[in-house]
């Protein structure tokens, strides 16, 4: 981190709110499909493939361009390419609102998915300003960028209404390239860039940028962030639908019900990188999956009618989640996968200070892939078990592989540095019962090396008797 103890104050809290807003108006440009993409699906009457394939285009190209965006960051700074990024995915949602058929119109979803990627830039921009103590905050609070899908959720069923959904494409790409405009005016150098242009310090190779990736650690960062935030976007994407299945409730409700996954699963990433820093990113992963577990449980259960074989009669009851239990149960998950998203990212620049931009990259491309793969995997549930809440099933499964994996990893590594923790700990009754039978066989031991002598003498006596 170069520089970083002799940059200001000012110019540390003007990269991180610029590259905040920044981030918020990508994310509502990324999740555009969400709203307009059921209109459109009316409009062209696509098929069920179709309408997946559009709406998760602009998923999938965030997802692949987040490793090559991290290490052009990398490469030549985030002020740069965070501009270039929004100027990108700006023209291609103008051009998605003169789109009159479905392959423009796909060709433009993969445009506009480049805003996705702003995530990978982002993150190497800001965390080259601050030092490491600070990042698990300082990315969080950039993380809250995410409350961009709530704004689409909030705000593009409104002017969808009103103007129809080309108007909401030519409003999110107004706005994208003003704040592109803006971020170029007014955001500076990141201190790695601004010294690598003086010639104080050398451009490391592309090989050893990528050479982390090779660790099996960053893949398994890979997979908590697959869920913390590829299932988050999922499930922003997923739930608007949800909603208008399982509860019967128009376009517009459903998006603001929608709307309250959305917020609780972005403005709570500042308290995850907190709580990172303090009490360190282990335990806020443990309290995030633990929870997510529990909960996406409680969700998967369907709505299920029991017959109880009385003894004067049939006993009838039901159990099913309702609506207002059922939201609260998604601004919970929401709540818990904004804290694990932020301590994914807390683990980062401490593991790899010197190549975030490229681990960061990967990491945040097979989190979004979740985001592509995972409405898929919901539909072919769907299909299979014909079960709306099969979702959920499948999330429990998941988050439950990420827990498992990152608890043994971790009981590993802690062996590994610490040879006493490979006995059983935390088993008191266990440990003693051991210990009782390892003084067990030494005395047996013991009595059987005595043996023989005691025989012999024995002998001798008897030998003497007689």
């Amino acid at each position: 981190m170069n520089g970083v103890s002799t940059v200001a104050a000012a110019d540390q809290r003007r990269a991180l709110w610029l590259s905040t807003v920044a981030f918020t108006v990508c994310f509502a440009v990324w999740t555009i499909f969400s709203i307009i993409g059921v209109q459109i699906k009316n409009d062209l009457g696509l098929s069920d493939t179709q309408f997946g394939l559009l709406v998760g285009a602009p998923i999938l190209t965030g997802a692949v361009v987040r490793v090559l965006l991290g290490i052009w960051t990398d490469q030549f700074g985030g002020r740069l390419v965070f501009t270039l990024v929004m100027l990108a995915s700006a023209a291609a949602t103008l051009l998605l609102s003169v789109a009159t058929t479905y392959p423009r119109m796909l060709a433009a979803a993969l445009g506009v998915g480049i805003a996705g990627g702003s995530f990978a830039a982002g993150v190497a921009y800001v965390s080259r300003w601050y030092e490491a103590a600070k990042q698990g905050t300082v990315l969080g609070l950039f993380g809250l960028g995410n409350v961009g899908a709530a704004v689409t959720h909030f705000a593009a069923p409104l002017v969808m209404l009103a103007f129809g959904w080309q108007s909401v494409a030519r409003l999110w790409a107004i706005v994208l390239a003003g704040t592109a405009i803006v971020f170029w005016l007014v955001a500076r150098d990141d201190p790695f860039t601004a010294a690598r242009r003086e010639g104080k310090v050398t451009s490391v190779p592309l090989s050893q940028r990528l050479a982390p990736l090779r660790q099996l650690q960053v893949w398994r960062f890979s997979l908590y962030y697959f869920f913390t935030f590829g299932a988050f976007v999922a499930l922003a994407l997923w739930l608007p639908r949800y909603y208008m299945g399982v509860y019967d409730l128009p376009l517009a409700t459903a998006g603001i019900l929608a709307t309250a996954f959305s917020l609780s699963g972005s403005v709570f990433r500042a308290l995850g990188g907190w709580l990172s820093d303090r009490y360190g990113a282990r335990f806020v992963m443990y309290l995030a999956l633990g929870a997510a577990v529990a909960v996406t449980f409680v969700a998967s259960y369907p709505q299920t009618e029991y017959i109880v074989r009385g003894i004067q009669g049939d006993i009838r009851f039901s159990f099913g989640i309702g609506l207002v239990p059922f939201v609260m149960l998604t601004v919970v998950l929401g709540f818990f996968m904004s804290l694990g998203s932020a301590a994914v990212y807390k683990h980062i620049p401490v593991y790899y200070p010197d190549n975030v931009g490229s681990v960061g990259g990967l990491v945040g491309m097979i989190g979004a892939l979740g985001g592509f793969i995972l409405p898929i995997a919901f539909g072919i549930m769907n299909d299979l078990l014909n079960v709306w809440t099969s979702c959920f099933m499948l999330l429990f499964g998941l988050v439950a592989t990420a827990l498992i994996w990152m608890h043994f990893a971790i009981r590993l590594m802690e062996r590994q540095k610490v040879p006493e923790l490979r006995g059983p700990k935390y088993l008191p009754e266990l440990e003693q019962a051991l210990e009782a039978s390892r003084r067990a066989a030494a005395a047996a031991g013991s009595t059987a090396q005595d043996l023989p002598a005691s025989k012999a003498g024995a002998a001798r006596a008897e030998g003497v008797r007689s």
